[in-house]
C-alpha cells in the first residue's frame, strides 16, 4: 500500500475529500503532529506529502521552531527527491518559502466564497480537463507574494494573485481550502473561536450567509478537486 505524509499543524485539521481520494487510490495517511512536537519522519518509505492549512504562519519560526523542520523536508521532498507534493493554504504557502519564494500578510483577507480563474494559456497538465473559472473556499490573511524560480502560477483570483502554484507536474498547492467538504463544514462550525473569527472579517450573520452558500457548491467543489488531484496522481504514478 502506498503511504501518504499529511503534515499537520493543528488538531482539528485533517485533508477532508482528500481522504476519500487517498482510498480509492489505495494510499494510506500517515500524520505527523508537528504542533504537538512530533518529528518529520525519514522521508525514503513515503509516496505523497500532503501539507494541510492552519493557523501559522510561515516567518513565525520563533514561536514555531518545528516550521523549520517542516519547510527542510518539503524542500527535501519536492527539490531533492521530485516526489508528489500537494500544499493547502499554509500548505501552499510553505512550499513557496520552502522554495525560496516570498510571503507576507495582504491589505485584505479572502474569507467565504470566493471565484478563481484558471491560466489557460499554460500546458501544464495539472489543468487538463479544468475550466477556466471556479468556485472555491477561501479563509486566509496571508498570501504568496513572489513565487520562487522553479514555481508555476497556475491561477489568481481578483484579490490574491498565487490561487494555484505548481513545481512541473509533481508538486502542486493551492490558496483555497480545496479540501473542504461538506464534513469540514461540520467540522469548522463546531470548533470553538471559528464562527467569531469570520465574523470578525465579514460581520455579524456572516458565517450562517457562508454555508447556505457553501453547501449547495459542494458537488462542484469536488469536482474541481478531484480532477486537479487526478491530474497530479495520474503524472507521478500514485494512480493503480
Amino acid at each position: 500500500m502506498k503511504r501518504a505524509l499529511i503534515l499537520q499543524h493543528f488538531e482539528q485539521d485533517n485533508p477532508g475529500r482528500f481522504l476519500d481520494f487517498f482510498a480509492e487510490d489505495g494510499i494510506l495517511p500517515e500524520y505527523v503532529r508537528l504542533w504537538a512536537g512530533e518529528e518529520v519522519p525519514n522521508l525514503s518509505p513515503y509516496d505523497l506529502m500532503f501539507a494541510l492549512g492552519g493557523p501559522q504562519d510561515v516567518w513565525q519560526e520563533a514561536e514555531f521552531p518545528w516550521l523549520r523542520m517542516e519547510k527542510e523536508a518539503i524542500r527535501e521532498w519536492v527539490s531533492a527527491r521530485a516526489k508528489p507534493f500537494f500544499g493547502i493554504c499554509l500548505g501552499h504557502q510553505l512550499l513557496s518559502d520552502a522554495l525560496g519564494g516570498e510571503v507576507g500578510l495582504v491589505e485584505k483577507g479572502e474569507h467565504g466564497v470566493m471565484d478563481v480563474e484558471l491560466h489557460t494559456d499554460t500546458d501544464n497538465p495539472l489543468l487538463a480537463g479544468l475550466g477556466s473559472s471556479h468556485k472555491v473556499i477561501q479563509w486566509h490573511m496571508a498570501e504568496v507574494k513572489t513565487v520562487p524560480d522553479v514555481a508555476e502560477v497556475l491561477a489568481s483570483s481578483e484579490l490574491t494573485a498565487v490561487q494555484i502554484m505548481a513545481v512541473d507536474t509533481h508538486a502542486v498547492s493551492t490558496q483555497f481550502h480545496c479540501e473542504c467538504s461538506p464534513q469540514s463544514l461540520s467540522a469548522w462550525t463546531g470548533t470553538p473561536g471559528y464562527v467569531p473569527i469570520f465574523e470578525k472579517h465579514k460581520g455579524a450573520g456572516s458565517y450562517r450567509r457562508f454555508l447556505e452558500e457553501a453547501y449547495p457548491l459542494m458537488r462542484e467543489m469536488h469536482a474541481m478537486t478531484k480532477r486537479l488531484y487526478d491530474n497530479m496522481a495520474i503524472n507521478n504514478g500514485l494512480r493503480n
